[in-house]
């Protein structure tokens, strides 16, 4: 049965980077697309719908009103279903802001006010004036409600996705499939999380690379509230402010912003540095008394830097501004790649020569465990004398790894988070390098219009991509610089890393991989270069048939091991 909801009026919304409508139903931000951004690579995919209205599959928008206090009941201010005057034909822009109007049965008039930015940010200014003879009292608040839990909730660890909300300068987090289990508030009700704000913060909800979050104004005092409603499955988040009295011929007023859009690295860095957003027409901050936005505390961190923050953070400013200045992302982690390389030039240089330095004294280490034999408390002196004598660090050569081991994780974050990475070209056929190698010898390696098959298949094991395959042989190459290791169980773990990591890593992020070729590849450069400038020429071909031969010993040895089999008992001829 259609409800007046239904048939409410619309107020359409149209800025460079947002398209959509507001209802006349309790003034619901409830219809957003996101013009800039699409659902897949395809040229006919649909633009990412980020709020969706109540009889969709999967409502999600933002609605505000007033709670009452004193003497008024819910029918005297406006909630979430009440049915707003409107202004025909207004459409909401960067420089047209729409008022809505409410008379109360109780005699209060209220009005709202929406404006918008050309990116993703809308201030909601509420008002009410009291022109009877006594005073009122009542809250205004502000919601965000999801009906259900997103259908392409990545849950995966790397990435938090649920409600976020900044306290005071405290970031909080409540995953999903937590919030249903929250303690009960004796206010609030079951599943309630509740944070009292005293100067500054925001609430709301979080995904993979969109966010939609109510941001009080700072210095206002307000309440938080994350909850879930369990019979109507709905997750909701709230910012409720401080009750406030309305002198009869009196007014008030209460201002919050709504973030709603994508997770943009300079966007949010604007809104928090407080910089006047262009495109905010002059018409508008006239309107509202300010030439500036005011600035929202912490809200870079409403992306997922990780615990690893103060690496991810610096990783991807470089990463950031070096896709500015090169115009491609591939490209740009090349360059970031030489850049940490550089960075860590002194480090390796030593490892890289102490290196060098084992490899020459392997003859010598042989010597020393035939003396010693099978007494390996004397094969550790002699050989803690010889690494003393030559002034050697024999675990020297791990450094550089344990280094990388932080920033690729870092980077890993820094590309699976951020939106700057998705459907990121670097050349044909890589489109998007947040997404995994799209190559193989099925599609013959991106020469031909089929697609490869799917990385969580047993199948892309068995036609891997180029991409890990360069991985693959680069990391072998770069074990080849060395002599294999003497012993035979370590020197079949060095064998085997290269391909396993080359299938680890296959269906990880493009981006990944192809910094991970870029590594492995100067660090190759790097370390030939230094061994050859200190006269210690890498011998790549000898290591490779040193290393088969000791594979074919090895194989050998084992075979040589084997039980002999005993002979079977003659059968009987036949006659």
């Amino acid at each position: 049965t259609p409800t007046p909801q239904d048939s409410a009026a619309r107020i359409e919304i149209e800025t460079p980077s947002l398209t959509g409508s507001i209802s006349a139903a309790g003034g619901r931000i409830d219809t957003l697309l996101l013009s800039n951004y699409k659902v897949s690579l395809e040229d006919d995919a649909d633009q990412v719908q980020l709020l969706a209205p109540i009889g969709t599959p999967q409502p999600y928008y933002t609605v505000f009103g007033w709670a009452p206090g004193g003497t008024l009941t819910g029918e005297d201010v406006p909630g979430p279903d009440t049915i707003w005057s409107l202004d025909d034909g207004a459409v909401l822009s960067p420089d047209t802001p729409i008022t809505m109007t409410w008379q109360s049965p109780a005699g209060p008039i209220f009005r709202r006010t929406v404006a918008v930015d050309d990116r993703f940010m809308f201030t909601v200014t509420q008002s009410v004036e009291n022109p009877t003879s006594s005073a009122i009292r009542l809250a205004p608040y502000g919601v965000v409600a999801r009906h259900g839990e997103p259908q392409d909730l990545m849950g995966f660890f790397i990435i938090h996705e649920g409600a976020i909300q900044m306290a005071d300068g405290q970031l909080l987090e409540t995953d999903y499939n937590d919030i249903p289990d929250l303690d009960a508030d004796p206010v609030w009700g079951p599943s309630s999380e509740v944070t009292a704000v005293e100067e500054s913060g925001w609430i709301g909800f979080t995904d993979h690379y969109w966010m939609t979050t109510l941001i009080p104004e700072a210095g206002n005092p307000f309440t938080a509230v994350t909850q879930y409603v369990p019979g109507a499955d709905v997750y909701r988040t709230l910012a409720r402010h401080e009750t406030i009295e309305v002198a009869a011929g009196g007014s008030a007023s209460s201002t919050t912003q709504v973030f709603a859009g994508a997770k943009e690295w300079d966007a949010i860095r604007d809104y928090e540095a407080g910089r006047r957003i262009e495109g905010f027409g002059p018409a508008v901050s006239y309107f509202f008394g300010f030439s500036e936005q005011t600035g929202i505390d912490g809200f870079v961190d409403a992306i997922d830097w990780g615990w690893f923050y103060f690496l991810t953070k610096p990783i991807f400013f470089l990463l950031h501004e070096l896709n500015l200045l090169i115009g491609n992302m591939g490209w740009a982690i090349i360059a970031l790649t030489l850049l940490i390389k550089a960075l860590l030039v002194p480090r390796a240089r030593k490892s890289y020569l102490s290196m060098a330095r084992m490899t020459e004294l392997q003859p010598e280490m042989e010597k020393i465990k035939e003396r010693a034999g099978d007494d390996r408390q004397k094969l550790q002196q002699e050989m803690m004398s010889l690494y003393k004598k030559e002034k050697v660090n024999p675990a020297s050569g791990c450094l550089p790894i344990l280094l990388q081991i932080p920033i690729f994780f870092s980077l890993y974050k820094v590309i699976f988070v951020t939106i700057e990475l998705r459907h990121a070209p670097f050349f044909r056929p890589f489109q998007d390098l947040s997404a995994p190698d799209p190559t193989s010898i099925f599609n013959f390696y991106g020469f031909l219009p089929w697609v490869a098959p799917d990385p969580t298949s047993l199948m892309a094991l068995v036609f891997i991509g180029i991409l890990p395959l360069l991985l693959g042989v680069s990391m072998w190459l770069q074990q080849k610089l060395n002599p294999a290791p003497t012993d035979p169980t370590q020197a079949m773990i060095f064998a085997w890393m290269p391909w396993v990591f080359m299938f680890m890593l296959g269906g990880f992020a493009s981006g990944l991989v192809i910094y991970w070729i870029a590594n492995n590849t100067i660090t190759f450069i790097q370390q030939y270069t230094i061994m050859w400038t200190h006269g210690y020429k890498p011998d790549i071909l000898g290591n490779i048939r040193a290393g088969r031969q000791q594979a074919s010993a090895a194989k050998s040895a084992n075979s040589d091991k084997a039980p002999a089999k005993k002979p079977s008992p003659d059968k009987p001829k036949k006659k």
